[in-house]
């Protein structure tokens, strides 16, 4: 036991004192001094001077002192500094001069293979030649071997196989020869980012033949179904505590044609209700022509009914704008006949629309850019007054996501529209706005206007990719011609969004009056929700 325990010791003090020996390596070019651990290091050091172009490093002496070694050594020159020729074409491409001095060789010949890449010249290869020393710096001339350019010859798709095969053409229609480079990957990659139907498992691989180039792309389904419900609790007219609510529900790309059937029902606390169906098949004959047909009826507790019929069809400008031409029919029917604010009344009229919808990086937004315009004109018949009126309707909305910085975002939404008639209107062709997902602060539908704007700014706030706080302030103003009325509206509130196993989580606190009118408590509006996919 005293021999293993005199062994042990003997052990440590010679740890102890190899621990303490210093190695230091001083270039005598700089007199920068760099300490190392043992002489493997050292010679690590030393070995990696030439791994960066420090070809002629010489070891000058080695002086030992103690337990302190120093070791001088003399970089030399450093090859990756180089006097530079180039010819006329690889100057003209690159801007640069033609006799040059750069600091980082291999740096500027990446540069040059980009530049000739972007150029669709995919298998360049750029070589250095060494010509002389010049004042102790190398002279070097870089050439280039272009090889032959490609382009984009077609797309394959792997995996999800029954897209529609207009959206294929559609895509070979944007970058069928074009050049192939980064940038044109790069863009078919966004293209396909976010798409409402598919998802792009992995990015974009390209098949090289002697005599074309294919790009295949991995698509696999979305599950893109989705179930929408809103519940609300807030106050009627008479300030009464009432329950509504939304459901909304979109049964999307069933049928592999990218198609939408979606069906919405909302009850607000003024006893009005909202139903409303839409179909959209995108495709038709495999063109570039889609169709929409919405009906929609909104009844006002035993008032009044509207039924309003809007066939469309429209034209792909591109994966995200489409443009359209629409007719409209409109049916509105009084069934209380004490209540003299309403009319009578069908329209007829035809009209033309814009959609743009860009798609968000964030998974919890559900769009990074939106915007929506429509314009129709109408003729409208008074049955009981015998009369024909012309009408014109005009609506306008415009929404983004800023990123600011960190997990900070902004959003940003304006929407506005305008109802023009020669006569008075009454209240059952009047606009609707007001609700959760439109002017917050006030009842679903509960604002009537011939014409209204307003603004609203939220910022956002990210807790991972699970969550985020919103705090919201909107401003707007309302025109109301049969009640002389003009006033000037806000709301503000705050909001919390979460994902959870079942869907999308909404939770939202709004409050919203009149400029001049103090705050009212009993005013809050309160919404939960959750949009789920299926």
């Amino acid at each position: 036991m005293q021999k293993i325990s005199f062994i042990i010791f003997l052990f440590c003090c010679v740890f102890l004192k190899a621990q303490q020996h210093e190695f230091w390596l001083i270039d005598i070019q700089t007199e920068k001094r760099t300490l190392v651990k043992d002489s493997i290091e050292a010679t690590k050091f030393l070995d990696s001077l030439s791994q960066n172009y420090y070809y002629l490093t010489e070891l000058k002496n080695v002086k030992k002192e103690g337990n302190k070694t120093e070791i001088y050594f003399n970089k030399g020159k450093n090859f990756n500094e180089a006097l530079v020729k180039i010819d006329d074409e690889i100057a003209k491409n690159t801007k640069l001069e033609k006799h040059f001095f750069t600091k980082n060789l291999d740096s500027l010949k990446k540069i040059i293979n980009e530049n000739y890449r972007n150029q669709g010249f995919t298998f360049n290869r750029v070589k250095s030649k060494f010509l002389r020393m010049e004042n102790e710096i190398p002279e070097v001339e870089i050439t280039v071997n272009k090889g032959n350019p490609r382009i984009i010859d077609g797309f394959i798709v792997k995996g999800y196989e029954k897209v529609p095969k207009r959206f294929i053409k559609n895509i070979e229609k944007e970058f069928q020869e074009k050049k192939y480079d980064d940038q044109n990957l790069l863009k078919i990659n966004q293209s396909l980012q976010n798409h409402p139907f598919v998802i792009l498992e992995k990015p974009p691989q390209t098949l090289f033949t002697k005599d074309s180039t294919q790009v295949f792309l991995f698509l696999q389904k979305k599950k893109s179904n989705t179930f929408d419900g809103i519940i609300g609790f807030g106050n009627d007219n008479s300030e009464k505590f009432t329950f509504n609510g939304s459901l909304n529900v979109n049964f999307k790309n069933m049928f592999n044609g990218f198609e939408t059937v979606n069906i919405f029902w909302q009850r607000n606390p003024d006893k009005g209700q909202t139903f409303d169906l839409k179909t959209d098949i995108p495709y038709l004959f495999k063109s570039n022509i889609g169709t929409n047909i919405n009906v929609n009826i909104y009844r006002q507790d035993s008032t009044f009914a509207n039924v309003k019929f809007l066939p469309s069809l429209y034209l792909h400008l591109s994966n995200r704008q489409k443009l359209g031409l629409r007719g409209t029919f409109v049916t509105s029917v009084v069934m209380d006949s004490l209540y003299v604010q309403a009319k009578d009344f069908s329209k007829k009229g035809i009209g033309v629309w814009y959609d743009f919808t860009e798609p968000s990086e964030v998974e919890l937004f559900l769009y990074k850019t939106r915007i929506r315009a429509e314009a129709d004109y109408f003729f409208t018949n008074y049955s009981k007054e015998n009369s024909n009126k012309s009408q014109n309707n005009l609506y306008f909305l415009g929404e983004r996501n800023f990123y600011i910085s960190g997990n900070n975002y902004l959003n940003l939404k304006a929407e506005t529209a305008l109802i023009n008639s020669k006569n008075d209107l009454v209240n059952n062709e009047l606009l609707r706005f007001g609700g959760w997902n439109s002017f917050r602060g006030f009842n679903e539908n509960s604002l009537l206007a011939d014409f209204y704007y307003y603004g609203s700014a939220e910022y956002r706030y990210l807790v991972g990719n699970q969550a985020f706080f919103d705090i919201f302030a909107q401003y707007g103003q309302l025109n109301n011609k049969n009640l002389s009325l003009k006033p000037k509206l806000y709301s503000f509130g705050i909001g919390f969004n979460f994902f959870l196993p079942i869907g999308l989580m909404t939770f939202q606190i709004s409050n919203g009056n009149e400029f001049g009118n103090p705050v009212k408590f009993s005013d809050t509006k309160i919404h939960w929700g959750i949009l789920s996919r299926f």
